[in-house]
Parts: structure tokens; sequence; C-alpha cells
């Protein structure tokens, strides 16, 4: 067998946080021990003196760490979700911080037994029961831990597990708002965030369109097997943009690799086929039931939750109107800088409706970037256009309701900064009206928000 060590040890007066990665002598697939009787003789009785040192990523805890604030959070986690299984992993993983190991040990049992696919923890459970099967004066002064192999799989899980724990130890999303959600009509009851970097969903629920939203949830996912941003048909990337949940479709009309049903959205969008991109079926879906989650990087460019997370927002999700923001990683902004920005822009969609409403063309023509498209004109043709139609107007009254604002993920390919404005515009003029719901993307032109394409939302 090629045996390898894991060593962790006290530094100062902060602990790594560690994470424990299992023998490769237990199966990926199938059952795994639940009892440390079940933990082979030969493997516990190993010493360390045949094994080579391999080094872990792990993450420090901050000096104001406090533990059992973090336990009583990760309990009113579970009162609020029982079925939080990144919680009670995380609880595990806190007890063998404190060295208490009886107890890592009942909350991973518990957990294995009560999720049976959850690869990760028993992973983590099979390493503790390694760990107590050997010599106690490992206790207090490092963690000597039996890891083989490098494997493909493991290799995953290890990542799976860094980011689980990444996540838990960021506090960002508990104190600040996400940038990519400035403004939400009534009608938007939740708002999906996905930060691909850190492999985590963020469900927001609406607060009214002059508060921030609030945050529901947080879950782990798995994005494409490829990194970046997608550009192609099969080139296995998440793709990153404002998006908008289309439909649902159950599992019964879906293979089982699709989980208990998914959520296409509308890539690509209009700033999607601009740019050239190809491809489709880019959805927010389930997993196999033959798996807890899946790792962090494993799907062919879909957003993949566990079943069991799915299952607890699915109710939550819109079809239609429900907003999906993927990105690399979520810009985040505090209370003073989101209402700002959120008045920034609003202020300038009200001077180009006034300006409109007005026959103020030349004002009004001024609001749009010099690199305009809406897939008929471009800025030339778009002035020609509307300077033709104004000279038929004697009067024109425009409302704009239930506008929404979405600060558009900065990618390859993008001007500056870009917001997506969606909303209903009731049109009345002396020879034509109309309501319909409009969708405009902004663009900073020297400071100024000017409109870079304008169309129908379909």
């Amino acid at each position: 067998m090629n045996e390898k060590i894991i060593t962790i040890r006290k530094s100062g007066s902060r602990w790594p946080l560690f994470v424990f990665i299992t023998a490769s002598f237990l199966p990926l697939h199938g059952t795994l021990p639940v009892e440390a009787a079940e933990v082979p003789k030969a493997m516990t009785s190993m010493t360390t003196a045949s094994f080579q040192p391999v080094s872990l990523r792990r993450r420090e805890l901050p000096r104001e760490f406090d533990l059992s604030r973090a336990l009583a959070g990760l309990d009113q986690r579970l009162t609020q979700y029982p079925e939080d299984h990144e919680a009670a992993l995380l609880k595990g993983l806190l007890y063998l911080e404190a060295g208490s190991w009886n107890d890592a040990r009942r909350e991973l049992q518990d957990l294995t037994t009560r999720v049976p696919r959850f690869r990760l923890a028993h992973l983590v459970y099979a390493d503790l029961m390694l760990a107590m099967g050997g010599k106690s004066s490992v206790l207090g002064q490092g963690v000597e831990m039996l890891s083989l192999g490098d494997s493909e799989e493991l290799v995953a899980l290890r990542d799976e597990a860094r980011l689980r724990v990444d996540a838990y130890l960021q506090t960002d999303h508990m104190q600040r708002f996400p940038a990519a959600l400035l403004a939400l009509d009534d009608g938007v009851k939740n708002a999906v965030v996905v930060d691909k970097s850190a492999h985590r969903l963020y469900l927001y629920r609406n607060n009214g369109s002059k508060q921030p939203p609030e945050l529901v949830k947080d879950f782990y996912v798995s994005t494409g097997r490829a990194p970046g941003n997608k550009v192609k048909e099969g080139d296995l990337k998440t793709p990153e943009g404002v998006y908008f949940i289309t439909s649902f479709l159950p599992d019964d009309a879906l293979p089982e690799k699709y989980g208990i049903g998914a959520f296409p959205v509308n890539y690509p969008n209009e700033w999607d086929r601009h740019l050239g991109k190809t491809g489709d079926g880019i959805w927010l879906h389930g997993t196999d039931p033959i798996y807890y989650s899946r790792p962090p990087l494993d799907s062919e460019g879909c957003v993949v939750l566990a079943n069991l997370d799915l299952s607890h927002i699915e109710s939550m999700l819109q079809p239609g109107l429900t907003p999906v923001v993927i990105s690399e990683q979520v810009h985040w902004l505090n209370t003073e800088q989101w209402q700002m920005q959120r008045n920034q822009l609003l202020g300038t969609l009200e001077r180009w409706r006034s300006a409109w409403q007005d026959k103020a063309v030349d004002e009004y023509l001024g609001f749009y970037a010099r690199d305009f498209w809406n897939g008929r004109y471009n800025l030339a043709g778009w002035r020609a256009m509307k300077r033709q139609v104004a000279q038929g107007k004697t009067y024109q009254q425009i409302r704009l309701e239930d506008i929404s604002l979405f600060a558009y993920p900065k990618g390859e390919g993008q001007p500056h900064d870009m917001v997506v404005a969606v909303f209903t515009q009731d049109y009345r003029s002396n020879n034509f009206s109309s309501s319909m719901k409009k969708r405009l993307y902004l663009t900073r032109e020297q400071n100024d928000w000017k409109v870079l394409y304008e169309g129908a939302a379909h």
C-alpha cells in the first residue's frame, strides 16, 4: 500500500481547523464502517515510522473564534433545518478541534447512520476511528492520521471538505449583501446567487424594494468540471451572468442523475448571444440518488445541489421570475454602498424615462452607449429610428413599474460595470399604446450609466 501520514499541530494560541482524509482501503462506493470495532486491526496497530508526511491545505481559526458560540450556532442551524447535514459534519470537526473525540465520534456516527450516502462524512468518521484506535499520546500534541493514496475521488473529497469549512468560516454573507441584487420587484419573492469559487449557493428573500435582501440559507453546490466562464457548447463550464429560471422539470421526466428535479435557466442570455456564446441546457438541479452530494467540479456546466437541499428551496423558486446570478466570486456591499448604487441606477432610469416622455430627443438619446445594440439596430440606426418615431408624437405618457436591478458579474469581453434592469413599461401616446416587460443592460461610460441593450424580457 502507498501509505502517507498527515500531521496537524497546535500553533500558538490558534488551532488549525483540520479536515481528516480517510484511508483508501475504505471503499468510496458502498457501506463504510460505523463502529470503531470494524476498523481493521492491522490498520489501527500501524506505527507512523514507515509513513511519509504530506501537506494538507487547511485554514486557521481566527483569534476571536469562540468554540462554544460556534457549536451553539450550528445547533441553531440544525434546529431550524434538521436535515442540515453539513452543520452536523461541522459540529463533528469542531469537537475534534476541541479535543472532544468522543463527542466527535458520537456526532459523526449519528450522521453517517442517518445519511449513509454522505461519502465525505464517512471518510472523516473513518479517519477518526483510525486515530482513536492508535496511541493516545497524539492527543493535544498533534494529530497523526493515516491517509492512503491520492485518487481523483479522494482529492475531490478533500476539496469538498475544504470548501465546506471555508464557507463556514467566511462571514461576508452574514454581514453584507451581494452587489448582484440591487433591487427586486415585489413579484420576485426570492433570488439565487451562486459563487463558483466558493461552490456556494445563497438563497435570498425579497425584503421590499427599499431594503437589502435577507439571506435565507446557503448551500454547497457542484459546478462544471472545467474552470472558467462558459463560452461554447460542450466546454463543461458553468456560465457567469444574470439568468432567470424558465421552468421546472420533475424527476419523473428526467434521468436519475438530475435527482429530484431541475430548474432550467435562460442561458444563453442576451449578452451571451451578443458575445457569440453557444450551448444550452444549463440547469439548477439535484443529485443522483446513489450519492448525497457530488464533488466540487463534477457537472457538465449545471449548478448541482444535494437533493435534500433542493427540496428545501424548490417551493421558493418561481419559473419566469426567480433570478439566478452566477459569478466566479460574489462581490459584497455594506448597507451604505448598496443604497448608493441602487439610488444611482434608479435615478438614471427615471431621467431616461422623463427625457423620453418629454420628447427631449437629444437628451433621451444621450442615455445610450456607444456600443449599443438590440438585435436589429446599432447606435446610429437606433438614433435614426427614434428621431423618426418622435416626429409623429404629440404626447407620451410612460410609467416604469416593478423594477429589479442586478449587477452583472464581471467577465472576459465585458465593459467595465454592467447592470441588468428588468421592469414593466406602460407606454401611452397619441398613436400607440402598449404594456410590456422590458430588459435593459446598462454600462458605465465616464462614470455615467448608459443603455447598452434594450429589448423585451422574454
